[in-house]
């Protein structure tokens, strides 16, 4: 993973070419191995190196930063000061580099139901063909630029900008699209994520980082074991047309049902709805098991995760818009939650529409899942509980009445 060599470029040195760079090194004193580390990360030198750097390379600081991209806030409010003298510059610029358009294949409609409509194709000529304002939740998940095999055959190892500038590219779209009041979720590694993160945070209102704990790749040495997702979440305008997330079941021993912690004189102000969600997801599993799965050979997005993004986000009857179909989950669970929905997915959709004809199957899942929701403890617990003698919403507000009762008779 690197950036296009900006770096290299604004100093004069070719990419690729090894005796520049030493003869650079050579005259700057900063050793190859740190000039390679800043121009694959695309970073700006600093202490010692950073002088050595602009004098080798006969460059001024912000004339570097500007060539890398790394403008500090001082910059940037020179830069908004001077605006109209900015834009005329970046307006002739682009025209000159514009190039001829080209015709691109329209979407095919691969699957219609009821509440939706699944296209095949590039999410990119779907989304510029839909009405700005029109969608009430977005949810993406895009290819993670890991360099996998899809069967779609897209690229899935761009250099840095490029991968990030084809996410800002949907992204933009994704933000015309949304409502005012409309929810966006992107999911994607941490990595991706705090990079769009900033992109976001010009354009819509940040809500949360949920952090959803699933181990998504072996131990890395020299780094800590990478256990979970980043899922944003934006929402256009001031605040959320609708905020209405599940509660939870308090977590217990699964053998006992007994408390994995004492809660003291806290139990009777325990809600009897449960615990409220909070922004690490720590009750996700991943899909594995081939009795689970609808898509080969890829990783697929739990139900759980859509279920509740949906809930969270979104009434029955809203509009729901997925650019990225893979397993078709999102869509999924909309259907079965009564939301229309909108999606389009680049690779074979086969998997997708053969999921909504063995439809049952998810929506057992999702009933079962959905049982446990919003109660403190769930039917089965609550249960297990009163017979090993554990305390319950109930128990705790007889005791507590009993108790009031006996202090008014002794008054």
């Amino acid at each position: 993973m690197s950036f296009s060599d900006q770096f290299f470029r604004a100093l004069g040195i070719a990419p690729g070419d090894r005796r520049q760079l030493n003869a650079f090194a050579e005259r700057s004193g900063v050793p190859v191995p740190r000039l390679r580390h800043y121009n694959d990360g695309n970073i700006l030198p600093s202490g010692d190196d950073l002088p050595r750097v602009l004098v080798a390379g006969g460059i001024t600081e912000l004339e570097l930063m500007l060539a890398m991209g790394r403008l500090t806030r001082e910059t940037l409010n020179a830069i908004q000061a001077n605006a109209a003298t900015v834009a005329k510059l970046l307006q002739a610029q682009s025209e000159s580099d514009a190039g001829p358009e080209t015709a691109t294949a329209a979407p095919r409609i691969a699957l219609e139901t009821e509440l939706g409509r699944l296209y095949q194709g590039d999410c990119m000529n779907l989304m510029p063909t839909l009405d700005s304002d029109s969608v009430d939740m977005i949810f993406a998940d895009p290819p993670f630029n890991l360099n996998k095999l899809y069967p779609s055959s897209i690229n899935d190892n761009l250099k840095t900008e490029r991968y990030l500038e084809w996410c800002e590219a949907w992204l933009t779209e994704c933000i015309r699209l949304l409502k005012p009041g409309g929810a966006l979720f992107v999911w994607n590694l941490p990595r991706w994520n705090a990079e769009l993160a900033a992109f976001l945070n010009g354009r819509l209102t940040f809500v949360h980082w949920i952090a959803v704990d699933i181990k998504y790749s072996l131990p890395i040495q020299g780094r800590l074991y990478p256990s979970h997702y980043s899922l944003l979440y934006y929402v256009k305008g001031p605040q959320a047309r609708v905020f209405h997330p599940d509660r939870l079941p308090m977590q217990v021993c699964p053998h006992c049902a007994g408390d994995l912690r004492d809660y003291g004189g806290y139990k009777a102000k325990m809600n009897p709805k449960g615990v409220n969600l909070s922004d690490v997801w720590w009750d996700v599993s991943p899909v594995r098991h081939a009795k689970y799965k609808r898509r080969n050979g890829a990783n697929e997005l739990p139900l759980k995760v859509l279920d509740r993004v949906i809930e969270l986000s979104t009434h029955e009857g809203d509009l729901v818009f997925d650019p990225f179909g893979g397993a078709g989950t999102t869509y999924m669970a909309a259907e079965l939650k009564a939301r229309r929905w909108l999606g389009i997915e680049i690779g074979p959709t086969d998997d997708i529409v053969q999921r909504f004809a063995e439809i049952e199957q998810d929506r057992k899942i999702l009933a079962d899942q959905r049982k446990e929701l919003n109660a403190l403890f769930p039917a089965q617990v609550r249960a297990a509980r009163e017979r090993t003698g554990w305390w319950t919403c109930e128990s705790v507000r007889i005791a507590d009445e009993a108790k009031r009762q006996r202090a008014l008779n002794l008054g």
